[in-house]
C-alpha cells in the first residue's frame, strides 16, 4: 500500500510539472485565445437573423471550434511535452530516480490531459455565455417562440464537453503511443493526425461492411474497428443541448466515458511496452 501510494505521489508530482510547463507554452496561450475569439465571432451572423436557428448554428460552430482546436491542441501539447524531455536529456535525469517508465509516461499524460481540461471548460463556458446572451435577446424579440421555455438545456453543455475531454484523452494517449517509438517531434505528429482521420472516419468502413455477408472482409473491419477507437462515438452534439430532443440517457454518457476509459489506459500500457526497449 506505502508503495502506491509512493507512486500515485510520484506520477502527480510529474503530471503538476508537465501541467504548468504546458500552461506557459505560448502555443496553448496563443490556440486557445484564437479558439475564443473564433466562438466569440459566431454571434456575428446574427445580422443575417436566422431567428432561433441561429442559437442552432452557433452551437455546431463552438462545438467544431472545439474538435478542430482541442484535437490539435492535444496531439501537439503531448508530442512536445514527451520530446522535451527526451531531447533536454530530462528525462534521464527523472528516470534515474526511483522513478518507473509507467509513472513516467502517466505523469505526461495525465500534465496534458489537465491542460486539454482546461481548454475545453473555458471553450464550453465561453460558448454557453454566448448562447444564454443570444437566447435572452431572442426571446425578448421572439417571444412566442418560447412559449415552453428556453430552448437550451445548459447542463447538456458541461455532459457534452466531458465527452470531448474524454476523446481528446484517447487521442493523448495514441500520441504518447506513438512517441514512445518514434524518433522526432513531426513524425508523431503526422501519424497522430491520420490517426485521428481513421478514428474519425472508421465508422463509415463499418456501416459499409455491415450489409456483407460473413467473410475475411467482414472480419478484417471488426478488428480494425477493435483496433481503432470509434470517435464517432463521442460526436452526440445533435442528441444534447436542444430541450426539443430527448436528452441523452445517464447510462449511455457514462458508457462512452468508459469507452474512452478502456483505450486511453491501453494506449498508455502499449507506450510503455516501447518505453521499456527504448535508449534515452
Amino acid at each position: 500500500m506505502s508503495g502506491m501510494i509512493r507512486s500515485i505521489s510520484r506520477i502527480r508530482l510529474i503530471a503538476g510539472n508537465t501541467f504548468l510547463e504546458a500552461v506557459r507554452q505560448k502555443f496553448f496561450n496563443s490556440l486557445l485565445l484564437i479558439s475564443v475569439a473564433l466562438v466569440g465571432s459566431s454571434t456575428f451572423f446574427q445580422q443575417f437573423d436566422f431567428g432561433t436557428g441561429e442559437l442552432k448554428f452557433v452551437t455546431d460552430f463552438g462545438f467544431g471550434a472545439l474538435f478542430f482546436f482541442g484535437s490539435i491542441l492535444s496531439i501537439a501539447a503531448t508530442t512536445q511535452l514527451f520530446f522535451s524531455e527526451i531531447e533536454n536529456r530530462t528525462a534521464l535525469t527523472i528516470l534515474a530516480k526511483p522513478i518507473y517508465k509507467l509513472e513516467f509516461l502517466a505523469g505526461k499524460f495525465l500534465g496534458a490531459h489537465l491542460l486539454m481540461l482546461v481548454f475545453t471548460t473555458v471553450i464550453m463556458l465561453v460558448l454557453g455565455g454566448i448562447l444564454y446572451w443570444r437566447e435572452s435577446v431572442l426571446m425578448a424579440r421572439m417571444g412566442e417562440a418560447f412559449v415552453d421555455g428556453r430552448l437550451i438545456r445548459y447542463s447538456d453543455l458541461l455532459v457534452f464537453g466531458l465527452l470531448q475531454w474524454m476523446k481528446f484523452g484517447v487521442l493523448s494517449a495514441i500520441a504518447l503511443f506513438i512517441a514512445s517509438f518514434s524518433n522526432t517531434n513531426l513524425y508523431t505528429v503526422v501519424v497522430s493526425f491520420f490517426m485521428l482521420i481513421i478514428c474519425q472516419l472508421q465508422y463509415i468502413a463499418r456501416d459499409a461492411y455491415s450489409t456483407m455477408e460473413q467473410g475475411i472482409g467482414q472480419w478484417l473491419v471488426r478488428v480494425l474497428g477493435l483496433i481503432f477507437p470509434n470517435f464517432q462515438l463521442f460526436n452526440v452534439g445533435d442528441q444534447l443541448v436542444f430541450s426539443q430532443g430527448a436528452p441523452l440517457p445517464a447510462v449511455t454518457v457514462l458508457q462512452i466515458v468508459g469507452y474512452g476509459l478502456v483505450y486511453t489506459v491501453a494506449f498508455i500500457l502499449l507506450a510503455q511496452l516501447n518505453f521499456k526497449k527504448r535508449e534515452i
